[in-house]
């Protein structure tokens, strides 16, 4: 864990243990949150190819507003930082947007077809 190089020479070992279950815990919740997004892009590439065989547009201004709203409220109520929530969304907002343009582009060029992400693979780089 190199705990040794983080705790003066005279933490104990209690320290170095506690220290190592909460890092334990934080890779732990790290782990979901990417299994976590890897789901929601699924969601995302089934919207994206939707919306590319309809024409919609790749962004959804309004639907993104109250998304913000939405998690900002929820950030309050889990006494997380709204604007840190809000920034995190837009991220991911800019990446929806992003692989939703992709698509659009793979279903006019080809005309149709699976489109989401890499050419190859048939999958969301970001998933």
């Amino acid at each position: 864990m190199g705990a040794a190089e983080e705790l003066p020479a005279g933490a104990g070992q209690e320290a170095i243990d506690e220290l190592g279950s909460i890092r334990q815990s934080i890779d732990n919740i790290d782990a979901a949150l990417i299994h976590l997004l890897a789901e929601r892009f699924k969601f995302t590439q089934q919207v994206g190819r939707l919306k590319a065989a309809h024409g919609l547009p790749p962004a959804d201004p309004a639907r993104e507003l109250l998304q913000i709203q939405r998690l900002r409220g929820l950030a309050e109520e889990a006494r997380l930082d709204p604007a840190f929530a809000e920034k995190f969304l837009n991220f991911i907002i800019a990446e929806v947007i992003h692989h939703h343009e992709k698509i659009a582009g793979t279903e006019n060029v080809n005309g149709g077809g699976r489109g989401a992400g890499s050419a190859t693979t048939g999958t969301n780089p970001a998933s």
